[in-house]
């Protein structure tokens, strides 16, 4: 095949531009095949409604293998509620309050076994307990210790293999994650799935960027404060041996290292088992810095108001004093508005602001929300008739639509001609 070939290029050579063409287009079915849909995308295990308890061992002997079975599950049932008590409290497990079977077997949500060895009359096991979140809650009260973390987004990076992946296409470490009950921990994690517009947003890129702009407006798209990127290494020893891996808990726009530490797991087979242990790691180090306070949004990323300036001292020869105190009511007295204004460009943006604050009236025309080439949000303070403001805004044209506290602001309002009132109403013929 490739005598026949290599030949027949020498003799014929192809033109550059058709080379060109068919090396774009290679190029093209390249990206498509990595970026389809089918290979991207793990959902996250839903643990909203549940809190988890792992690594119960117990070791409980009895006249048949089942009824063994059956003591062995309700001893970790009791050990498991003192877990996690001691765990919501921050106590130990021996100062919990005793719970009845009976309603231990009414807020255990589920009982997964990690391990398991059954004899004839005994039966030792690793057990992990799923508490439903609401009847527990009842339990456990509101007098919690654990503080509770703003939500964090959470881009998970993987290294290996001399390139590095985020959600251009399904990592282990991406299901490792997905895989990890949150429902225990105290950081609110915000768990993109990797589907849609997740793996061009969403990279090792973006993770590695210092500008505030881009990350504020993709906070806002998956309703996160922060962002943490945990992150690991992986390196295999040769095929099918040892998989060392350097496990990187990074939290912030500025990547900020919160701690580092090495698993190694002994063969390919035991990658997810290594995975998990450090996803579990990995959050231990993130609650450790919520509760020294290392976990808090950064002030950079929220879009904060501008203080109003000072307003001017009246001088003594003011010629109406009365006007300034007047003036002082209506602004008080303003109403505030959320205007939103479809911008194309930061053009658009400016030319908007600068119509509002030429309408008499307008104390505040500030910028709430910026998405550039969708709708931002204005925060407008007027005092007066939001008719007259409509009308204000009509002559120099814009639109303003809308009731309410929420207004729409679009481009292409004119001024309303009013009919005339000279002409008398055309009389029918006779």
């Amino acid at each position: 095949m490739t005598s026949l070939v290599l030949p027949s290029l020498r003799r014929h050579p192809w033109p550059p531009i058709l080379l060109a063409a068919l090396m774009a287009g290679g190029a093209g079915w390249y990206a498509y095949a990595q970026l389809a849909p089918g290979d991207r995308g793990v959902p996250p295990i839903d643990s909203s409604s549940s809190y988890e308890v792992t690594g119960v061992q117990v070791d409980v002997a009895g006249r048949t293998a089942d009824e063994a079975r059956t003591a062995a599950w309700r001893e970790a049932q009791r050990k498991g509620w003192k877990i996690l008590w001691a765990r919501m409290h921050g106590a130990s497990p021996d100062q919990a309050p005793g719970v009845p079977d009976s309603t231990l077997d009414s807020i255990v949500a589920g009982i997964e076994v990690e391990s398991e060895q059954v004899g004839p009359h005994r039966y030792i096991a690793t057990l992990g307990l799923l508490f439903d979140r609401g009847r527990t809650g009842e339990l456990i009260g509101g007098g919690t210790s654990t503080p509770r973390s703003a939500p964090m987004l959470m881009i998970p990076i993987q290294y290996g293999g001399g390139a590095e992946q985020s959600f251009e296409s399904r990592t282990s470490w991406q299901k490792a994650w997905a895989r990890f009950r949150t429902g225990s921990s105290a950081v609110d994690y915000v768990r993109p799935v990797g589907t849609g517009a997740d793996p061009v947003l969403l990279n090792l890129g973006q993770s590695r960027r210092p500008g505030r702009i881009w990350w504020r407006m993709l906070l806002d798209q998956y309703g996160a404060s922060d962002v943490v990127v945990p992150e690991v290494y992986l390196e295999r020893r040769y095929p099918g041996g040892p998989i060392a891996a350097r496990f990187v808990a990074r939290h912030g726009p500025d990547g900020e290292v919160l701690g580092t530490f090495t698993l190694v797991a002994s063969s390919t087979g035991g990658l997810d088992h290594m995975l998990d242990e450090g996803v579990k790691q990995v959050d231990a180090l993130y609650v450790n810095a919520l509760g020294h306070g290392q976990l808090k949004p950064d002030p950079s990323l929220s879009i904060e108001e501008p203080e109003a300036p000072a307003a001017d001292l009246i001088p003594d020869d003011a010629a109406d004093p009365l006007a300034a105190i007047v003036e002082d009511v209506s602004t008080a007295q303003s109403a505030q508005f959320t205007v939103q204004v479809e911008t194309a460009d930061a053009a658009m943006l400016d030319q908007a602001q600068a119509a509002l604050r030429a309408v008499a009236g307008v104390r505040q025309a500030t910028v709430a929300s910026l998405a550039l080439g969708g709708t931002s949000l204005l925060s407008v303070g007027y005092a007066g008739d939001v008719g007259a403001l409509k009308t204000a805004l009509a002559a120099r044209g814009w639109k303003l639509e809308g009731e309410g506290a929420t207004l729409h602001m679009r481009k292409g309002g004119a001024s309303p001609t009013p009919a005339s009132a000279t002409s008398p109403p055309a009389q029918p013929k006779q």
